[in-house]
């Protein structure tokens, strides 16, 4: 089995790989739409053939790319990276979620069993820290730039 790169329309993956799947082809064994990859769905399949015969069938599949893929190579897509990651202390963040939204931050902790993040808030007039989950927060200065 071999894995393939199907073209799709921008912001449609989820819905092509929905449909890929949906039809009961014997040949086609799983369907993969990672967020971190836009306009293309990543496909198992016997053979490539498959694919000819279903584009026409499924709006918004544009084609697929010539050439297999192994599993080695979509392997970093199957595992989530965590949000902490890519954050360091002493960072300035902004908070995007939650009742400090639009509040900008330095981080003073990270927490990466649990994915969360201890910040202290600069325009509170008594530092308070607050702990957010790791996807509410979007980094803004890094002291590792």
């Amino acid at each position: 089995m071999s894995i393939y790169a199907v073209k799709t329309t921008a912001s449609q993956e989820q819905t092509v790989a929905d449909m890929i799947m949906n039809r009961e082809e014997e040949t086609i064994h799983a369907a993969l739409a990672p967020d971190s990859l836009t306009s293309y769905v990543m496909v198992e399949a016997d053979e490539s053939a498959v694919f000819e015969r279903i584009s026409d069938e499924i709006p918004h599949m544009r084609g697929v790319v010539p050439g297999e893929s192994g599993l080695g190579e979509v392997e970093h897509f199957l595992s989530p990276k965590p949000d902490v990651e890519g954050i360091a202390e002493g960072d300035i963040v902004e908070l995007i979620a939650g009742p400090f939204k639009g509040e900008k931050a330095q981080v003073q902790r990270i927490d990466e069993s649990k994915d969360q993040v201890t910040v202290e808030l600069y325009e509170a007039t008594v530092p308070i820290p607050v702990t957010v989950r790791g996807d509410q927060i979007r980094v803004l200065d890094s002291d590792e730039r």
